[in-house]
């Protein structure tokens, strides 16, 4: 599991506009480093499950259905989807030393790909993860996020 790293205290520094919970840039070209940067830390830490994804990826699906198995709440980062989806997956390679989809994140720590989360539940190890949870506040938003909740079978 990767600890998401604290950041440089430039990284922590917005050099941009917050307008009702989305960052916008004060430049037309999307979010800087440091502002994709905050919006993953953000994200990590007010969700207890959190998967950047890619809408055409298998293994995306393959972490998506293992959480819908167990009827988990998840919220999806739809990196294909969001307009500075290129610039977040590679703070997500600085975050986490990996530039694939997934990223799976619980309670703020990686816990790898999809691959690792298939395993972890396999070996009885998710659930306690994501139990280990602290109540957060859960937000929708209209920035390429989603929030889903997994229909119990």
């Amino acid at each position: 599991m990767f600890t998401l790293k604290r950041f440089s205290r430039t990284a922590q520094i917005y050099c941009q506009i917050q307008r009702m919970g989305n960052f916008t840039s004060s430049t037309s070209g999307g979010l800087s480093n440091a502002a994709c940067a905050q919006y993953v830390q953000d994200v990590v830490s007010h969700n207890c499950v959190v998967i950047f994804s890619k809408t055409t990826c298998p293994y995306c699906r393959m972490a998506k259905n293992v959480f819908n198995d167990i009827g988990a709440t998840y919220k999806v980062i739809e990196l294909d989807e969001h307009s500075d989806g290129r610039r977040l997956q590679e703070t997500l390679a600085q975050i986490t030393g990996a530039r694939t989809v997934p990223r799976v994140f619980i309670n703020g720590r990686c816990i790898g790909g999809g691959s690792d989360t298939k395993q972890l539940h396999q070996q009885g190890k998710l659930l306690p993860l994501i139990n280990q949870c602290s109540p957060c506040g859960q937000s929708s938003a209209s920035d390429g996020t989603e929030q889903r909740q997994a229909s119990q079978s």
